[in-house]
């Protein structure tokens, strides 16, 4: 079986080619392309990736990553997401006319929760919570080896919680935002990631010292989320996605801040077991090849 497989983003379009064939079973042919700027261009981008796979290998379908609110029984992307042209009608059914090929799409954060469990991180176990950091916090909820949904599609947006603050997750949780509070503070312009090698630099002074308080407290917020998130899905495992998962220092970071919040619920016996992601950049994409093969498993048509 081959498959096209494209992962949409905010910044870029990535696409790939899956062949299942023995030892060569995997992605290949990685290209990607700037997000286009509105629907026809999204199109042609498209239309002509899977024309140019078309002349390697017989391409039996295409399995899409996307952000927003997917509906599989409708063919559609609800919700919001930086790539507002795909949204709010039956993309599926418009894909296969122009691609001439069975289409499968699922939520981005729900695709890399499908490749952590099925090959990654949460191999060994059957129900899961994944939190993906990046400009926000996205996640999802595997139980039993499928991802949990929710009645309108909301399972695993965890950036939406509550802190005690009125900060969301997303705002609250995330290196990014973190690196822009304390770019307001102090007038400097850093990235999410030179402020947590900051925190971690071991230099004596005060710029140091408000580095690591904002990772101390992006970390403490996470830490909550996660006790909290065990002690009501009480899934098996945490895995943590997205690019600041990569920095070895965060795992670390992420079970001091857990010390803290155990020690403040002295009955809570269970300890949330956090893991990293082990596909990373490529956990959208083959995500996607599970959900297709997914699908025609079940007997629909995706």
């Amino acid at each position: 079986m081959s498959l096209a497989v494209i992962d949409i983003g905010g910044t870029s379009v990535k696409f790939a080619l899956y062949r299942h064939e023995g030892d060569a079973t995997g992605l290949c042919c990685r290209a990607a392309v700037p997000t286009p700027s509105d629907l026809s261009a999204f199109y042609a981008v498209v239309e002509d990736a899977v024309a140019q796979m078309r002349r390697i290998a017989d391409i039996e379908g295409v399995a899409i990553s996307s952000p927003g609110a997917v509906d599989q029984d409708e063919g559609r992307i609800g919700g919001a997401s930086a790539v507002p042209y795909i949204h709010g009608f039956q993309i599926v059914e418009e894909l296969e006319r122009r691609l001439a090929a069975p289409v499968a799409i699922e939520n981005d954060a729900n695709c890399a929760a499908l490749a952590e469990s099925l090959s990654g991180a949460a191999r060994d176990v059957k129900d899961a919570v994944f939190l993906i950091l990046g400009t926000g916090v996205g996640g999802a909820v595997v139980i039993d080896g499928k991802v949990h949904r929710g009645r309108h599609l909301l399972a695993g947006e965890f950036g939406f919680i509550l802190q005690a603050s009125g900060r969301t997750v997303s705002d609250a949780g995330t290196i990014v935002n973190a690196a822009k509070r304390f770019n307001a503070a102090r007038g400097t312009v850093c990235s999410g990631k030179e402020l947590f090698e900051l925190a971690h630099s071991g230099v004596a002074g005060i710029e140091c010292e408000q580095a690591r308080a904002e990772v101390d407290a992006m970390c403490h917020v996470l830490a909550t989320t996660i006790f909290n998130l065990q002690y009501s899905i009480d899934p098996d495992c945490f895995v943590i996605g997205g690019g600041i998962s990569q920095n070895p220092a965060l795992l670390p970071d992420l079970e001091r801040a857990l010390d803290d919040v155990m020690a403040r619920v002295a009955i809570a016996r269970v300890r949330p077991d956090i893991r990293i992601a082990k596909h990373q950049a490529e956990a959208n994409l083959l995500g996607a090849v599970f959900n297709f093969e997914q699908q025609m498993r079940r007997g629909r048509k995706p």
